[in-house]
């Protein structure tokens, strides 16, 4: 093969998310459900003549060197020069970015873990999932999540995961128009650090008693974030005029779960003209973990 196209990577939403500790390096401990959903980045790869690594799309505000696309694919040849002793060819990366940075949707690291995936397959690495998980790991604490490819319940620092089943639904997602820098809310004196910890048994528990996905935990960076930029209160504050809104990640973004796509649909419809709103189903698996082998292109 000599090129990869049309290859998603998935959006998530936290659907709910515990800060539960902090460890002695700085690294926060979470408790979290990550679900992917139906929307995201898709990304192209194409192999070159030589050994260069190119982004060869224009990405406002992220330059080429500091993306986790580009740093993922260094990482895997690095490791694939190990393992061979030969080095794989260079790569063209072109991307169609639709996910909003600042969103607390997962992107970047969406991009990156979809990199390792398509790349492991057109180097033919050889490498096994749970190895594309340690390798994203030290990049970005949610490339793990995304190289697991399921709705997951995840501790630690994001790593240690554990498939769950969810009722299939559909979301509404708004955009509140404002970028929330992760390491700002992390840092704040506000941020609750101490929220006691659950089992993965307390949310299905939760889950089958309620039939729904509305009101289990809380996300424990909301508060910070909501204070800290208005336009993100505002947004939970109008769809929980629909259901359980609630933020995803550190944000920005706001997410309100419905039983059916009329339902998404119809509040979809009301949403101000001042946000982006869109709707996306439930994923119960990343797309390219049903991959083909032998096909050039990641789309089924």
């Amino acid at each position: 093969m000599r090129q990869l196209l049309n290859c998603p990577a998935p959006a998530k939403l936290n659907l709910f998310l515990h800060v539960t500790g902090r460890r002695a390096d700085g690294y926060h401990l979470l408790q979290t459900v990550f679900q992917l959903i139906d929307r995201g980045d898709v990304l192209h790869f194409t192999l070159r003549d030589d050994d260069a690594i190119r982004r060869v799309t224009d990405v406002p505000g992220v330059p080429e060197e500091q993306d986790l696309i580009v740093r993922a694919a260094h990482k895997l040849r690095a490791e694939a020069i190990r393992r061979t002793g030969r080095t794989p060819p260079g790569v063209d990366i072109a991307i169609d970015k639709i996910l909003p940075m600042g969103g607390g949707l997962g992107g970047g690291s969406s991009d990156a873990a979809t990199t390792l995936m398509a790349l492991n397959a057109l180097w033919q690495a050889g490498l096994s999932r749970q190895e594309l998980m340690d390798l994203g790991l030290p990049l970005g604490a949610d490339i793990p999540f995304f190289v697991f490819g399921r709705t997951a319940f995840a501790e630690g620092v994001g790593e240690a995961l554990q498939a769950v089943d969810v009722p299939a639904c559909w979301y509404v997602v708004i955009e509140p128009g404002v970028a929330v820098p992760t390491a700002k809310i992390f840092t704040s004196e506000h941020l609750t650090r101490n929220t006691p910890l659950v089992i993965m048994s307390d949310f299905s528990s939760y889950l089958a008693k309620r039939n729904g996905l509305q009101g289990f935990g809380r996300n424990d960076l909301q508060q910070v974030a909501t204070r800290l930029f208005p336009p993100v209160a505002e947004a939970v504050e109008w769809l929980g005029g629909y259901g359980d809104a609630r933020m995803t990640g550190s944000g920005a973004c706001v997410f309100c779960a419905f039983d059916s796509e009329e339902q998404a649909d119809a509040v979809l419809a009301k949403v101000p003209g001042a946000w982006n709103g869109w709707k996306a189903k439930a994923l119960q698996r990343h797309p390219l973990l049903d991959m083909s082998p032998s096909t050039e292109s990641c789309e089924a």
